[in-house]
């Protein structure tokens, strides 16, 4: 079983602040996460952030922070964003803001300098798999300008090559690349333009609003 090799930070337009994760799994991953500087107590620290909502965020800090504490994280030069410690467990901590962010404009901003590539942001929306004559449902998890996780009961081996269909965006084609259960990474034989994906997550985060609008 081929293994998914490196954890990168993971963004989201979801307004809920990240979970407390499962410790059985996630820990076998090499780490390439991006770093944050924090402001806790007076003093000002640096952290890993490993995933980033509109709502909050979970870092991975170098001191200990209980549930309750004050901080704020600097995700733009001189733009901190303050919020409060809602959990930790040993040195992975959540911290929910004191209001949302906007989660596209964040990633605007990390792609007008030297990064080459935007990270990868949290999907949650059907997605169709095929591969030669056969179709397959699916549920896409996350995407990035080179590749997808996403989630299937269709059997595909490692190498196989197939074509992923998602609403918003043009129909892909890739390479399965890791298979962990249901959950598949599939790389894409070609780079998306950041304005494609940028586009794609605009509507995205609309018809969020417009769900919370309607709930």
């Amino acid at each position: 079983m081929t293994k998914k090799p490196v954890e990168t930070t993971l963004y989201s337009l979801s307004q809920a602040p990240p979970a407390q994760p499962d410790r059985r799994s996630g820990e076998r991953y090499l780490s390439l996460l991006r770093v944050g500087a924090l402001f806790v107590d007076g003093r000002r620290e640096l952290c890993l952030i490993r995933n980033i909502s509109a709502g909050g965020m979970m870092i991975r800090a170098y001191s200990k922070i209980a549930p309750g504490t004050r901080l704020s994280i600097e995700l733009k030069q001189g733009d901190p964003v303050s919020g409060v410690a809602q959990w930790s467990d040993r040195e992975l901590v959540g911290v929910a803001f004191d209001a949302p962010i906007d989660v596209v404009a964040l990633l605007s901003a990390s792609t007008s300098g030297p990064r080459p590539r935007m990270p990868r942001i949290e999907l949650n929306c059907a997605a169709g798999l095929r591969e030669d004559a056969n179709l397959h449902r699916a549920k896409a998890l996350n995407i990035s300008q080179g590749g997808l996780r996403l989630e299937s009961d269709a059997e595909l081996r490692p190498g196989a090559h197939v074509v992923v269909s998602i609403s918003g965006l043009p129909p892909v084609a890739g390479v399965v690349k890791w298979r962990d259960g249901k959950s598949y990474g599939i790389g894409f034989n070609r780079v998306f333009p950041v304005c494609e994906l940028m586009s794609f997550l605009h509507n995205q985060q609309q018809e969020l609003r417009r769900e919370r609008v309607a709930g």
